[in-house]
């Protein structure tokens, strides 16, 4: 009998430290992702490109906010945000202090459904199905959020394109709103991509291959997206359960090559999907997928 009932005390310890672990400590490791990517022309010197999403940040989590503000550190040439700042009604002034050293350096955003609205409370099975009827939380401050970053010199790509001059560097833009949301108006940066620009990158939240393969017909280098959460809870030698959007569960996170080079394109087109730095308040775990930022150094292709 004393054999019988160890089993189901074990299991029920093993899974109470599992949560304890990926609530407690992994949820809070924050980790800077590295990854080379060569996309320049050959010859090139290197261009580096800190990438933040899905920061879902609230007002109280200021050792999140100063980890973040931590960052400008490193000195990138360029800083991307690809959507999901704002975890709640009072996280506007939060966020853009987390921000504030990093909004000296050259950068640029797209918004997405969780600066739209608040998060609330769902049934995470609902994940599992491709298919569900979507219930958005209360409306958020974002065009607080919006103003203040680009009061501050960056640039708004949500539907929009663009160009920065960075280290002497001409480098061409497209950004889309979230087509999670169903936001997303590509017909408003559609046409090749700048080729005469040294590098070509384009940014969406949610990497829906409808729009990616639309990015990679158009000549852009390397696609900056998050949204994934890289899966949020990963089995060890399985991966991401769920990717919350039509990618793949091989492309849920990190560095992949989307479309292979072609004479017209020789870098071909990179995809980069972020892990990110936040969680929903109603789903405060991760595991085996730390929160994550990455500094992409956009290096000379070879040939």
């Amino acid at each position: 009998m004393r054999a019988i009932t160890a089993v189901p005390t074990a299991v029920l310890a093993t899974g109470a430290a599992t949560v304890a672990y990926a609530s407690l400590y992994e949820r809070t490791h924050w980790t800077l992702r590295r990854f080379d990517v060569p996309v320049l022309a050959p010859g090139s010197r290197p261009l580096t490109v800190l990438q933040l999403s899905d920061l879902h940040m609230t007002a109280g989590q200021t050792r999140k906010q100063e980890w973040v503000a931590g960052l400008a550190a490193l000195e990138p040439d360029l800083v991307i945000t690809t959507g999901d700042n704002l975890a709640g009604m009072a996280a506007v002034p939060a966020t853009l202090q987390a921000l504030d050293p990093l909004m000296d350096l050259p950068g640029a955003f797209v918004l997405s459904s969780n600066d739209y609205y608040a998060p609330r409370p769902k049934n995470p099975l609902k994940y599992f199905r491709t298919e569900h009827k979507r219930v958005q939380g209360i409306d958020l401050p974002w065009r607080d959020l919006r103003d203040g970053m680009i009061a501050r010199g960056w640039a708004n790509l949500t539907n929009a394109r663009g160009e920065l001059t960075v280290d002497g560097r001409r480098i061409s833009l497209s950004g889309l709103d979230d087509p999670h949301l169903k936001r997303d108006r590509y017909e408003l940066v559609a046409g090749p991509a700048d080729q005469a620009a040294d590098v070509r990158l384009g940014l969406v939240h949610s990497p829906e291959p409808r729009v990616l393969d639309r990015f990679a017909a158009d000549g852009y280098d390397l696609l900056l997206c998050g949204h994934t959460h890289g899966g949020q809870l990963r089995v060890p030698f399985y991966g991401a359960l769920v990717t919350n959007c039509g990618l793949d569960r091989e492309h849920v996170r990190w560095l992949h090559r989307w479309a292979d080079p072609s004479p017209e394109h020789p870098a071909g087109t990179w995809l980069h999907v972020s892990a990110g730095l936040g969680t929903s308040p109603y789903a405060p775990v991760r595991f085996a997928c730390p929160p994550e930022a990455t500094l992409l150094t956009l290096t000379a292709r070879t040939g």
